[in-house]
C-alpha cells in the first residue's frame, strides 16, 4: 500500500517574513499536501501571532502549482456553513482544484469561547457536527440550499458556479467517536485522527498503535454499514500527538520505522508539523527535510 507524507504549516509568521517561503518550500521537498490549522487563536500561540486559515490558504495557492492545500481541521466552533462554502467554493477555484477540507467537531480551545457564546458541550458539539457537514456537503453540490435545522439556516445559499473538483472538494473527517465516524464514512472522501489524547503524555508506542488499530476497524465497521469499501476512504494519522511525536522526527531511520508501523494499520497519509523553534514542534530542520525528501524512497525500498 502507498504512503503519501504531508506537512502541517502553522500560520505564526507573517507573509513577507517567513510565511510565503514555508509554503514554497513544502513544494520543493514535494510533501502531497501542506495543511494549516483553522482556529482564531491556537493554545501556547495564542499570545503571538495567529493568521486566518482561508487567506493564508489563498495566498498559498497563488505561490504554487502541485502542492495540495487544506485544513486540519476546520470546525463549527466559529464557522456557518453558507459563508464556509462560499470560501472554499473560491478557494478551490484559485488554486485550480487542490484544496481537501479537513472538518472536526471542534474542542474547548480558545475558539469556542471569542464569539461571546458558552462553550458547547460534548453532546452539543456532535449535534451541530452532526448537522453542520450534511450542509455544508448539499451547499458544496447543489446551485441553490434552502435549510431549516436546529442550529443552522439556510434560504436559497448559492453556490455558483461550484468546485473545480466534483462533484465538489474533498472532505477529511477528523473522528473518533461512532458518530463522527458515521459522518465520515457517509461523506469523507479521507478520515483524520491524531490518535488516543488519553496517551499522549505517557503512553507508548505500543498502546498508540492498538488505539489506532481500534479506530481504523471502527472506521471500517461504519463503513461496512453503508456499504462502502474501506480502501474507499483514506486514513490521515496527524503525528504531532501521538506518544513518539518527537523521537520520530531524531532522524529519518526513526520516522521511516515509525511510518512503516503505521502503513501497516492501513493508514495512506501521514502528516507532520514544519519546525516551529521554541515550540512543541520543534525539530531539527535538516532532518525534517531529509524526511521529507528521503523517506518514502526508504520505505518503499
Amino acid at each position: 500500500m502507498s504512503l503519501r507524507l504531508s506537512t502541517v504549516i502553522l500560520p505564526v509568521r507573517r507573509w513577507h517574513e517567513g510565511g510565503r517561503d514555508q509554503w514554497e518550500r513544502a513544494e520543493r521537498l514535494g510533501f502531497h499536501t501542506a495543511y494549516t490549522y483553522d482556529h482564531l487563536s491556537w493554545r501556547t500561540f495564542r499570545d503571538g501571532p495567529w493568521f486566518g486559515a482561508v487567506p493564508t490558504l489563498t495566498a498559498a495557492a497563488a505561490v504554487t502549482e502541485r502542492l495540495r492545500l487544506g485544513t486540519l481541521v476546520t470546525s463549527p466552533n466559529f464557522r456557518h456553513p453558507v459563508t464556509l462554502a462560499k470560501d472554499l467554493m473560491s478557494l478551490d477555484d484559485v488554486s485550480g482544484g487542490r484544496v481537501t477540507l479537513g472538518i472536526g467537531a471542534g474542542g474547548n480551545g480558545f475558539d469556542a469561547t471569542a464569539l461571546g457564546q458558552d462553550p458547547w458541550t460534548p453532546r452539543e458539539r456532535a449535534d451541530r457536527f452532526a448537522e453542520f457537514v450534511p450542509l455544508l456537503d448539499r451547499l458544496l453540490t447543489e446551485e441553490a440550499v434552502t435549510h431549516e435545522g436546529a442550529f443552522y439556516s439556510a434560504v436559497e445559499a448559492r453556490n455558483i458556479p461550484g468546485c473545480v473538483q466534483r462533484p465538489r472538494l474533498p472532505f477529511a473527517v477528523a473522528a473518533t467517536g461512532p458518530r463522527g465516524l458515521k459522518l465520515a464514512a457517509r461523506h469523507g472522501q479521507a478520515w483524520v485522527t491524531t490518535g488516543d489524547p488519553k496517551l499522549f503524555d505517557e503512553g507508548t508506542a505500543e498502546q498508540s498503535l492498538d488505539a489506532l488499530r481500534g479506530q481504523v476497524g471502527a472506521l471500517g465497521k461504519a463503513l461496512a454499514e453503508i456499504g462502502r469499501e474501506t480502501g474507499s476512504v483514506e486514513k490521515i494519522l496527524l503525528t504531532g500527538f501521538t506518544p513518539e511525536r518527537n523521537t520520530m522526527l531524531e532522524s529519518v531511520d526513526a520516522f521511516v520505522d515509525f511510518a512503516g508501523r503505521h502503513r501497516e494499520l492501513g493508514f495512506t497519509e501521514l502528516v507532520v508539523h514544519a519546525p516551529i523553534p521554541d515550540s512543541d514542534f520543534a525539530a531539527d530542520e535538516a532532518v525534517f527535510e531529509r524526511i521529507a525528501t528521503e523517506a518514502l524512497a526508504q520505505l518503499e525500498g
